[in-house]
Formats: C-alpha cells, sequence, structure tokens
C-alpha cells in the first residue's frame, strides 16, 4: 500500500481508538492495519503511538504528525468530490439572497434563459435590501453590491456599476437644470435613507474630487422608490445605471452633469461561503451572471443627453 494507505491507516487507528476497529472499516486484518503503521513509523524514523492492550495513546511526534495527515486526507477527499461534483449536472434547490436593485430590474428577467439550460435547479429567491445576517446560514448565494470584507466568502465579481445623476424632463422645465454641481444646493434631490453616504455626491475638478452633501424634502429607503420618485418628477436623483437605464432609454429620466460627475464604480459580486465544495447548481448559477451580466448588457446604446440639458 502507498504512503497515503499508511497515513489513513494510522489516523483510522487513531480515531476509532484501535487497530481491529480501523481495520474493520478498511477491510484488512489488525494485524496487516498495525503493519502499515509500523512501516510508517520506519520510514519517518519516530514513534507515533504508544500501544498497549487496551488502548492506543499518540505521542508528542503522533499528535503532530496526526493533526498533519487528517488535514492532508480531509483535503484529498475535498479534491476528489470536487472533481466529481463538477461533473455532475446541476440540480435541486437553489436558495439565492439579492438586493432590490439588481433583483428586479435583470436577475428577475434572466430567470427563464437559466430554467431553460438547467431545467434540474429550483430557484427560491429572497429580494432584500437588507443585510443577509440570520440569513446566511440558510441561503446558498447571494448577489451584492459593493465591497465584501468577510473572509470566509467568496466573491466573484460580475461587473462594475456606475452611478447616474438624473432627473424628469419634467422637472428640469419646470425648476431648470443644474450646470455646475454647486446649482444642486437650490434642487430637490433624492436618495436612499438606508445609505446615508449617499447624499454625498462626488465630482471631478481641477483641483480634484469635490463632493456635494445635497438634500430634498422626499427620500425612500429603497432604490426602487426613489426611482418611481424621479420619473414622476419629485426631484434629481443619483442612482446605479442597473436601476435607471430603463427609464433613460424611454426618456422618462436625462442623465444631467455627465461632465462633471464622478460615477464612483461599485462593484456586482456573486458570493457564497468559502471552505466547502462549491455545489454544482452554485457554480451553474455564478457562470450565468457573469456570462450574461459581465458586459453591463443595461449600458447599450444608451442615449446622449438631449442637447441644452448637460454643459459644462
Amino acid at each position: 500500500m502507498d504512503r497515503a494507505g499508511e497515513m489513513t491507516a494510522f489516523v483510522r487507528a487513531v480515531e476509532t481508538g484501535g487497530f481491529s476497529a480501523a481495520a474493520r472499516e478498511m477491510g484488512l486484518t489488525p494485524s496487516a492495519l498495525s503493519k502499515l503503521v509500523t512501516r510508517l513509523e520506519d520510514r519517518l524514523g519516530a514513534r507515533l503511538l504508544h500501544r498497549t492492550t487496551r488502548r492506543l495513546q499518540l505521542t508528542a511526534e503522533g499528535e503532530a504528525f496526526y493533526a498533519r495527515a487528517r488535514s492532508i486526507l480531509t483535503a484529498m477527499d475535498e479534491a476528489e468530490a470536487e472533481v466529481a461534483q463538477a461533473g455532475a449536472s446541476p440540480r435541486g434547490l437553489l436558495r439565492l439572497h439579492c438586493g432590490s436593485t439588481f433583483g428586479m430590474h435583470q436577475l428577475a428577467p434572466a430567470i427563464p434563459l437559466f430554467q431553460q439550460r438547467h431545467p434540474a435547479v429550483e430557484i427560491d429567491i429572497t429580494i432584500s435590501d437588507q443585510p443577509l445576517g440570520a440569513l446566511e446560514d440558510v441561503v446558498d448565494m447571494a448577489i451584492r453590491i459593493g465591497p465584501v470584507e468577510e473572509p470566509s466568502t467568496v466573491a466573484r465579481r460580475i461587473c462594475n456599476l456606475e452611478r447616474v445623476i438624473c432627473a424628469a424632463p419634467g422637472y428640469l422645465e419646470r425648476r431648470g437644470t443644474p450646470r455646475v454641481p454647486d446649482d444642486l444646493q437650490q434642487h430637490n434631490c433624492l436618495w436612499i435613507t438606508s445609505l446615508p453616504a449617499l447624499r454625498r455626491w462626488p465630482f471631478d475638478t481641477d483641483d480634484g474630487i469635490r463632493v456635494v452633501h445635497v438634500d430634498g424634502d422626499v427620500s425612500a429607503n429603497n432604490a426602487e422608490t426613489v426611482l418611481q420618485l424621479a420619473v414622476a418628477g419629485v426631484g434629481i436623483t443619483r442612482l446605479t445605471d442597473v436601476v435607471v437605464a430603463e427609464s433613460i432609454r424611454s426618456g422618462a429620466l436625462v442623465p444631467i452633469l455627465t461632465d462633471w460627475h464622478h460615477v464612483e464604480p461599485v462593484p456586482l459580486y456573486a458570493t457564497y461561503p468559502g471552505g466547502r465544495n462549491l455545489a454544482p447548481k452554485v457554480r451553474a448559477m455564478v457562470d450565468f451572471l457573469v456570462q450574461e451580466f459581465g458586459s453591463a448588457p443595461w449600458r447599450r446604446a444608451r442615449p446622449a443627453p438631449p442637447t441644452g440639458y448637460d454643459s459644462r
């Protein structure tokens, strides 16, 4: 038997508490398993076990070797399982968490295409702008906007989102079009209350990035509501392009201050827990998201702002 077999015999003997139980697990005789452990000790030049008629006891060298050997055997098992799963067909229930911004405007319309490619996968989507929190242990993966800082989470970048400052044509006709960032102080600006940092709008100037703190008399706790308020002509907003692209394309919203605005790219990630084998259903969805949205398709054929709406 090879070195991995010797290592396995030693680890199983330790974990089962004796040669007889370990031998039964491995389909060997106790004497054959004992010989494997002895061969391992001879090769290492160290005694790993104190053997008595009643039990086995690890030596100091045995304790150190057991910890390393157990880790190596676990890694081997995981590698084999990962390769086996890679060839398996995606199937089963996929539980996915996604914010309202991407979930409503992009994910939901794309689900039929995913189902065509992977009909054996069932999908349970939770749409929420709140952090995962307690849901982290009950979902298979999440689509997240912004930095991912948890060391135990694997994050694969889908694309970068860009923020857009825009307003309805009716609002601009009624209140005038801002020409420079400071003009925003005279306008009703809309923002997401759950993200107070987004009230600070950055602009590129000759002296670097300058931030304008905006204000207004209407706000909401999610991007979808802010979008509808902007389309209704309530005020000026700054949202990610994935939210406003359709409204801009239809003319319901008009980009403004485009020569000044610092778009501040925001990463969009597909995330899942690390330290475990990636299930085929999760791998299939992650690959699908990168393939379908990696090029930010909502930016295609984005119309230029009408003449007179924006100038420096």
